[in-house]
């Protein structure tokens, strides 16, 4: 198995876990964000508890940080690979990050896409003027009813913003390699001037603190996109185009309606994305650790 594969396998595993653990704060963020000045507040769920409330569309998220994180880590890693084969070196670009990102992102969008118009539509059922919800749909009923809706193409709405959105992996990931590069390198300057020798290795903390603090930068800069995607995901909103939606929202909800929600989204990005390079760095060790004797018995 390559390291890609690896990776590609480590990052949805990774993602699982992290999604798991901070999905009520994607429901909350995700309610927030589509709600308007002019929809009443909607209860979730007739049926149910609030606590199974915050967890409807975690089904869909699940498959959806399991495609996005296995897609996105094996088109990066796969694209990072020929770009150091290429010019010989251990380290990316501030440039090259950025095009790796926007190649594994473009991929991992256009994927994706359906099964988070699937986790937007569970997330926010009951959130018309006037609808009820009597029970809670699964994944394949959720998308039944779109397409019964919308048609196949309803699977994609929210892709123009979605897309836009590249940059929020672009600039987390650029943002992690630079950190990552500047602090090993500050440490190895360190480590052999005390006299050692070798390069400095991050600790799992390191790849934690490094991870939250590339998401906090990317979320904070792309967050009126990411209303606009929840909106249009959503099914309730007929924005013409991303810069539309931009310039409707803020006519009608003021600046502050583009940042609806952005509370609970940036706590949950921070914290998925620290949990996730930590795990994902941990569980690429083990997974290569386990597959590694396999391939060489062959």
């Amino acid at each position: 198995m390559s390291d890609s594969a690896i990776h590609a396998v480590a990052g949805a595993a990774g993602g699982i876990v992290a999604m798991t653990a901070t999905y009520p704060l994607i429901f909350l963020s995700t309610r927030a964000a589509v709600e308007t000045k002019k929809e009443p507040k909607a209860c979730a769920f007739i049926e149910g508890n609030i606590q199974e409330s915050y967890l409807c569309g975690l089904d869909s998220s699940l498959l959806g940080i399991a495609v996005t994180n296995g897609v996105y880590y094996y088109f990066y890693e796969r694209t990072r690979e020929v770009l150091l084969r290429s010019k010989g070196s251990k380290a990316l670009s501030t440039l090259e990050s950025m095009l790796t990102g926007l190649i594994a992102g473009s991929a991992t969008t256009l994927i994706s896409n359906p099964i988070w118009v699937v986790q937007t539509s569970q997330a926010t059922r009951g959130m018309g003027a006037g609808e009820t919800v009597q029970k809670k749909l699964g994944f394949f009923e959720s998308a039944q009813n779109i397409i019964a809706k919308g048609g196949i193409g309803a699977l994609w709405r929210g892709i123009g913003p979605a897309l836009v959105l590249v940059m929020n992996p672009i600039i987390q990931y650029t943002a992690f390699e630079q950190l990552k590069n500047f602090l090993i390198t500050r440490r190895t300057t360190k480590l052999r001037a005390a006299g050692g020798k070798g390069v400095a290795i991050l600790s799992d903390w390191d790849f934690f603190v490094l991870g939250a603090i590339s998401k906090l930068v990317a979320t904070s800069f792309t967050y009126p996109y990411i209303v606009v995607k929840s909106r249009l995901q959503a099914g309730n909103m007929k924005y013409k185009s991303s810069l539309d939606g931009l310039l409707t929202i803020i006519k009608e909800e003021g600046v502050e309606g583009l940042y609806k929600g952005i509370g609970s989204k940036i706590v949950q990005s921070v914290l998925t994305a620290a949990i996730l390079f930590a795990g994902q760095r941990r569980i690429f060790e083990a997974t290569k650790a386990a597959v590694s004797p396999l391939v060489a018995a062959k």
